[in-house]
This record gives structure tokens, sequence and C-alpha cells, in this order.
């Protein structure tokens, strides 16, 4: 850009803080290439607001006054993204009772956003490589060539050659995708910016729920913000934040207080939930350990077997046994540090022998106490325990949970989960 002051309207327009170099520098090169119809590959870890990019972009545009269309890649179920996308014909499939344009051609003329591309499947992303090269695509069930004038830009969290090393994307859409490749640093590599974007989120939050005085840090605080590494970057900031902004009485927040939401110097995940057991030496999981971590996630989704442990703790016995086909028990403790020693062993099919799965739920009894309960509400809880084991990174979240990574954004949306 031709000034610092062109650079800081350009950040006040659109609610970006920081004076990171490496994120002018990203900003920069979005209003360089805004004119062209070049394709821009956004890469950046999740939480950092690669979103922004984007929007920067189409409006600096030609295409400015045409649609501008964001569309999260991993929210869409596998079997229908390429309808969703490109269109389907009536009759084309059971549910396909008329025509469907699909984002490609309603976005004709205009910009098209496509968010965590990495997720897309391999035949639909044959289908995004046909629309860059030729600017035609196909509507499922049919056989006409379409046209559309479309810019493509894409973000992803995906490391893409590691992907592509794997099978799971292809080399010659990434070349496509990446004519302009943008990275956006993460939050703990752009010092003294967290201080400065918690103000910002503590003067929002006031405002929108009409409070009298916003928090603020003191410099101990300061400079513990600092030396965090906030492994959600903006996103988790944000939360944390607004959490401060609601729940502390003291409008000034101290080093203790930020310890309190597992914000601690030079910590970058000690949220203080135990995770669980099942992790052999080398860090590698077995095909056995994720089934019993499946089974475990089944015996707080249903209210049933929820009651069945009630019970089981309250007669100082928290032993439920899964199906026989394994054999092996799950096992609830509100004890910690529970000494290995101190279960059995059992066989799996195979003559595997591994330590039956310890679950370390805290204040167990009062979850299970609660009549009010329901599935929906278990649910919710252990998405939310697992995203917070996790740092907030769906695909292990997801792992863990024994769930797709697009099953589990949609949960996150349909339970109004702020990540």
């Amino acid at each position: 850009m031709s000034s610092k002051s062109d650079m800081q309207s350009l950040m006040n327009r659109y609610g970006i803080v920081g004076r990171n170099e490496a994120l002018r520098e990203a900003l920069a090169t979005a209003v360089l290439v805004a004119p062209t119809d070049l394709s821009v590959l956004i890469q950046g870890e999740s939480g950092v607001g690669k979103e922004v990019i984007p929007r920067i972009i189409h409006d600096h545009s030609k295409r400015k006054s045409k649609t501008y269309i964001a569309i999260n890649c991993g929210s869409i179920p596998e079997g229908t993204i390429d309808s969703e996308l490109f269109g389907h014909e009536k009759g084309a499939f059971t549910s396909a009772i008329g025509e469907h344009e699909g984002y490609f051609g309603a976005a004709d003329g205009g910009t098209l956003f496509l968010d965590e591309v990495g997720e897309l499947p391999l035949s639909t992303q044959a289908r995004l490589l046909r629309v860059l090269e030729t600017g035609e695509y196909l509507r499922v069930g049919s056989s006409t060539p379409r046209k559309t004038d479309v810019r493509i830009v894409a973000a992803t969290n995906v490391d893409i050659p590691n992907a592509i090393k794997q099978g799971r994307f292809r080399e010659d859409l990434y070349y496509r995708l990446c004519t302009i490749n943008i990275k956006i640093p993460p939050l703990r590599k752009r010092q003294g910016d967290a201080v400065l974007l918690f103000k910002k989120f503590a003067m929002d939050t006031a405002e929108r729920y009409n409070i009298p005085e916003p928090i603020r840090l003191t410099p101990e605080a300061e400079a513990v913000v600092n030396s965090y590494k906030w492994p959600g970057n903006i996103r988790q900031l944000r939360n944390i934040t607004e959490q401060l902004s609601i729940l502390s009485e003291s409008r000034s927040i101290t080093p203790e207080v930020l310890a309190k939401h597992g914000i601690t110097p030079n910590s970058d995940a000690d949220t203080g939930i135990a995770t669980i057991a099942g992790s052999n030496s080398s860090g590698t999981q077995h095909d056995y350990e994720q089934e019993i971590k499946i089974l475990a996630h089944a015996v707080f989704e249903l209210r049933s077997e929820v009651q069945e442990l009630k019970e089981k703790l309250q007669g100082n016995n928290a032993w439920h046994e899964t199906p026989a086909s394994t054999t092996m028990p799950v096992h609830v403790s509100t004890q910690k540090n529970t000494s290995p020693s101190a279960h059995t062993y059992h066989t799996l099919p195979g003559n595997k022998h591994v330590q039956p799965l310890e679950l370390d739920i805290p204040n167990a009894e009062e979850i299970v106490d609660d009549d009010t309960l329901n599935i929906g509400d278990m649910e919710k809880r252990n998405i939310l325990l697992a995203l917070q084991r996790n740092h907030y990174k769906r695909k292990l979240a997801a792992e863990e949970l024994g769930i797709s990574e697009r099953t589990l954004y949609r949960k996150i949306k349909a339970y109004g989960i702020d990540e």
C-alpha cells in the first residue's frame, strides 16, 4: 500500500488490530492482488482470522458490485457437496424435486470463498480443478457443460504438501489454487498483538452487553497474555476476553484471574482437564484403543447408561461392562492418579492385553445427579471437553470423539458452541 495511513485505514475498516509486520504484508498482498483474477490460497492455523482476506480481495476488485459467497467446505456432507457447489438437475437423485443452481452458478461474475478447502473429497477436487482450468462445470445429473466467471479464493489450515503425500489432496489442484499464496501468522508469533486484541475485544463486549466499564489487564497480566502461546489463536483470545468480561466481578484482570482460565506464563494448553487414557509410550493409537474411545463416547451420549453409572457410583462399583465382543470395561473414576496396578487386564480378540480405559470425570456425581440432563446436554458437554482437550483443533477433537470432522462441525453449529 502507498502509505502507513492507508494501511491503518484498511485495518480500521475491517476491524483488524495488530502491529505485526507479517500480518501487514498479508493485508498489503491482498490489496495488490485484488484487481486481478488470480486464484488465491490463504494458509494459516485455525482461528487466525483468514476469513477477512477474501473479503478485502473482493471489496477491492472489479467484482465488488457482484455477489460474494463464503462457503465452509468442511461443514457440507460429502454426499451433497457436489450438488451444493455445482447444482443439480431435477431427478438427479431421490430428493432432487427441482433444479438447484449451486454456488458456482449463484456467484457468477463475483467471488467465491472456499474455506477449509483441504477438506474437499477427491471427486469434488477434480470438479473444482476443471472450473479453475476451463471455467466450465457440470451440474449433478447433467451432461451439458455450463460456464461461470467466478473468482476463487480458498483457505485452509491443513498442511497441503503433507496431504498431497498422503493422497488426500490433488497436487495439480494445489498449484492452480496457489497462484498467489497468503500466509496469516499465528497469534503466538505476533508479539504484543495479543494485548491489543484483548483491549479491543473487552471494549466490544462492554459495548455489546451495556457493561459500564470494560475489563483491563494489570501490567503483570499483560505479560502473561503476551507470553501465552494461544493455541486457538484469535478465536480463543476472544472467547477468554468475553468470559472474563461477563464473569469477573473485578474490572482489573490479574495473573491469578487468568490462571483460573488456564492462561499461565509460557503455557500453551494447560486447561486442567484430564485426557482419556489409552496412548502407548510412542504416542500412537492402536485400533482397539480407538474402539474403546468410541464406546466411552457412547456412555456419555445415552441417558440410560448415565443412569447405570450413577447407580454404580453410589454402590462404590464404577465398572460398566461393554458388549461381550470386546469384553473391555470402561472405568469411570472421580479419583485422580489411580494406580494402574489396581486394575485387571482383559483380553481382546487376537490375544492383545490392554489396561481398562479410565475416564477421569470432574464432579461425576454432580453430573449424573442432574435430573434435567438429556442426551443433547451430554453430547454438547462431551464436545466442549474434547475441543478443550485438543486446544480447539476440530480434527483432533473429532478423532477423539470417533466422528468425522464434518459431523463435529455441524454439531458445533447446532449446539451454538463458540470456538
